[in-house]
């Protein structure tokens, strides 16, 4: 059975930075697209980043270009993104998602995380 666990979440104050960890269990990440999600309260799941399988495509939300970066280690079947200059309009609950190609929509990811809480605020 395929499973996708985050951590890395917490509090921070404005312009500090977190890593998020997603960790796959019963399938490897480099079989999927992994995407990054996040929902703040009362609002729908908005795209932050996706890797594609390959590896060699990485794609940002206008929001988080600059500050956020994926990476992969592939040894550790798990995938990280590194959140910087951290805004207070970045706090929401963070997903990771495996699916066959980066999408924006979130019908396209067949496997999900339970999310990580990210509050930034002073």
């Amino acid at each position: 059975q395929s499973h996708l666990v985050e951590s890395g979440g917490g509090l921070v104050q404005p312009g500090g930075s977190l890593r998020l960890s997603c960790a796959a269990s019963g399938f490897s990440l480099d079989t999927d697209a992994i995407g990054w999600f996040r929902q703040a309260p009362g609002k729908e799941h908005e795209g932050v980043s996706c890797l594609s399988s390959s590896g060699e495509t990485t794609i940002y939300a206008d929001s988080v270009k600059g500050r956020f970066t994926f990476s992969r280690d592939k040894t550790k079947n798990t995938v990280y993104l590194q959140m910087s200059s951290l805004k207070p309009e970045d706090t929401a609950v963070y997903y990771c998602a495996a699916g066959g190609a980066c999408s924006r929509f979130v019908g396209n990811y067949r496997v999900w995380g339970r999310g990580t809480q990210v509050a930034v605020s002073s």
